[in-house]
């Protein structure tokens, strides 16, 4: 399969400032890029980089967003895995897909984010039928990342870290947990989302016990629904 088929290419523009994290996520983010920046000084200590990051947790609350911004922060391109393509009903060419994809990452120095990684990383079940194609699989991994080369960052993320394999787990050096937001913190997120819209468009109904991605999608349809209704007066006039 072509390369360009297992690989989404997002060129969305996303700084570290535009991101909500809570203090102790955001200050292992910052280390994890400032680490990028004296390689060479670490090197002198024999102190790797750590370039193998999970993130975890609920959906919609920034697991995505953040490894875009890493990738902008550190000035490197980011290849997205495209599970759709990657995964056939033969493991071993499944093992060759994922392959490619961590080939073009080591040599483009790139990010390699690795959105559901439970698809692939799943725990080997020993009552599955499958469970010699699925561990070959998993060992597949498991080298990859073990060979995965220090001047590229491997992300991966999941909503259902209980179910990854122990093994692949051991092999990130950095592993990062997103929680639902509290109503105080969705309050802030919605005065950032909507301080660029005139006064009245800003009064909404907000939602809250809602991710990040809902609290956004809701809120912008909102606004959406009110600029149209003024456009429509307009007209009418």
């Amino acid at each position: 399969m072509n390369i360009f088929d297992l690989i989404i290419f997002d060129k969305e523009q996303t700084k570290l400032d535009d991101i909500f994290l809570n203090r102790e996520n955001r200050k292992s983010v910052e280390l994890l890029i400032k680490e990028y920046s004296y390689i060479e000084e670490l090197h002198q200590y024999g102190l790797p980089v750590n370039n193998k990051l999970l993130l975890h947790g609920s959906s919609g609350c920034g697991k995505t967003t953040t490894a875009k911004a890493i990738a902008n922060a550190l000035g490197k391109p980011l290849l997205i895995l495209n599970l759709s393509n990657v995964i056939c009903s033969r493991i071993g060419e499944t093992s060759q897909n994922i392959k490619q994809v961590f080939d073009k990452a080591a040599r483009e120095k790139a990010v390699l984010f690795l959105d559901e990684f439970d698809q692939i990383g799943k725990a080997r079940d020993h009552q599955d039928k499958d469970v010699g194609e699925m561990r070959r699989l998993v060992n597949t991994l498991i080298q990859l990342i073990d060979y995965f080369p220090e001047r590229s960052l491997l992300i991966g993320a999941t909503n259902h870290l209980a179910i990854i394999d122990i093994a692949l787990l051991r092999r990130f050096q950095l592993t990062i947990g997103f929680e639902m937001p509290t109503r105080s913190v969705l309050d802030i997120y919605y005065d950032k989302l909507l301080e660029r819209f005139p006064e009245h468009m800003q009064i909404i109904q907000r939602k809250y016990d809602v991710s990040y991605a809902e609290a956004k999608d809701d809120a912008f349809t909102q606004v959406k629904a009110a600029l149209i209704t003024n456009l429509e007066l307009k007209n009418k006039c």
